[in-house]
């Protein structure tokens, strides 16, 4: 983890609809997990995403990874953490990682660009947004 970054945590109850054939987690819903992680991780910006949506921005999703060490199940109380891991001019990539109690399930990232909405092009991080951005990722 980006030493100094700040990191949002979620909680989340695996739910039945949310397994396989084999009682495992679907793959896909992890990146449901990082989304809600990232959202609070926004939050602790100071803007919700909705607020920056607002503002005219998007955080537009360029790549997404995620590494599976483990399973999770039906009825696993896991955290999702969430955290800046680069912050560049015009965008950024968040970390996360799943676990259950201390035990790491997953580890993923997700890349993002700044896109202004009114012309849907790349731009530099909104100048509003520059400093509560650059606290999150520790700088």
């Amino acid at each position: 983890m980006t030493e100094g970054a700040q990191r949002a945590e979620v909680q989340v109850d695996v739910r039945y609809a949310e397994t396989d054939q084999m009682g495992v987690v679907h793959h896909a819903n992890y990146l449901i997990w990082f989304e809600l992680a990232r959202t609070e991780l926004c939050t602790r910006s100071g803007f919700h995403y909705r607020e920056i949506e607002e503002l005219g921005y998007l955080l537009m999703v360029t790549a997404a990874e995620v590494r599976y060490r483990q399973g999770a199940r039906y009825g696993d109380h896991l955290r999702i953490v969430a955290w800046v891991e680069r912050l560049a001019s015009r965008g950024l990539r968040f970390a996360y990682q799943v676990l259950r109690q201390e035990e790491l399930l997953a580890t993923g990232a997700t890349e993002h660009v700044w896109v202004d909405s009114r012309t849907q092009r790349l731009c530099r991080t909104p100048e509003p947004l520059r400093q509560p951005f650059a606290r999150l990722a520790g700088r």
